[in-house]
């Protein structure tokens, strides 16, 4: 299938590594001009030749951008547009906040998981929607987790905010329609990433478990039986973000290998 995707302009954030640089590749792959972006200019570096090196299309550049500081995802908007000319994708994405329960976060804590999980988000989209406006097309999805589903445990910062982007992306859905932008919000599972990696060692910790074995005990409640690889979850956000899909928005979906219960 032609995903219509060659030549298109695609910003992808927080995408130096796992979830948002499998989805940068996979976009290079289809022959889209691709802008990652990250804080760390030596891992952009390495991802952009990495990509490049992988998929043959040498249209992949980047940007440093703390996408907590509205500046600075200005900045990365206006060199996106200066090298590609508009917006057609955008893919909203960033790292998960601390995990931990209510108790163990103050104010600032609240406030900087906002400013990281949710406002950037609500940025990001106010700064392409000139172009895709102009235009009258566009796609945007906002990586977010499977707790828009159902809440994962000692994750209350994340269950908050992640629970908000499926609020302004169906919101917004109905606002945009009339100018042919489609937005969706797609929850990750338990996909192989140093994130879940890293909050599957603080919960093997807690319970006096090897990470390993609190891996393979996971990997039993998910019906698919595995972690799932970013390629995988990378196809879908491609495939919404694609030429190929003209009709699906304001959608909340999971990539979880049959993991959430909940309908």
């Amino acid at each position: 299938m032609d995903l219509g995707l060659q030549g298109k302009s695609v910003v992808v954030l927080a995408s130096s590594k796992g979830l948002g640089k499998a989805s940068a590749q996979t976009f290079a792959a289809e022959g889209a001009h691709v802008f990652i972006s990250s804080r760390n200019e030596q891992e952009l570096e390495k991802a952009k030749n990495d990509i490049q090196k992988e998929t043959g299309n040498e249209n992949v550049e980047y940007a440093v951008c703390d996408i907590t500081k509205p500046d600075s995802i200005k900045q990365l908007i206006a060199k996106a547009v200066e090298k590609n000319g508009t917006i057609d994708v955008l893919v909203n994405n960033a790292g998960g906040p601390p995990a931990g329960l209510f108790s163990d976060f103050d104010d600032q804590a609240w406030h900087d998981a906002f400013e990281l999980n949710l406002l950037s988000f609500v940025r990001t989209i106010r700064e392409v929607l000139p172009y895709m406006k102009k235009q009258r097309s566009g796609h945007i999805v906002n990586i977010a987790s499977s707790s828009i589903k159902q809440t994962l445990d000692n994750l209350i910062l994340s269950n908050t905010f992640r629970a908000g982007i499926v609020g302004l992306s169906k919101s917004l859905s109905q606002e945009l329609a009339e100018d042919n932008i489609l937005i969706n919000t797609v929850g990750p599972g338990r996909i192989a990433t140093d994130r879940v990696a890293n909050l599957d060692q603080q919960n093997a910790e807690k319970l006096n478990m090897n990470a390993d074995e609190l891996k393979a005990k996971t990997e039993q409640s998910i019906p698919i039986k595995r972690y799932g690889e970013p390629q995988e979850f990378a196809n879908m956000i491609v495939y919404l973000c694609s030429q190929a899909n003209t009709y699906v928005t304001g959608q909340s979906l999971v990539v979880d290998g049959g993991l959430v219960k909940a309908l």
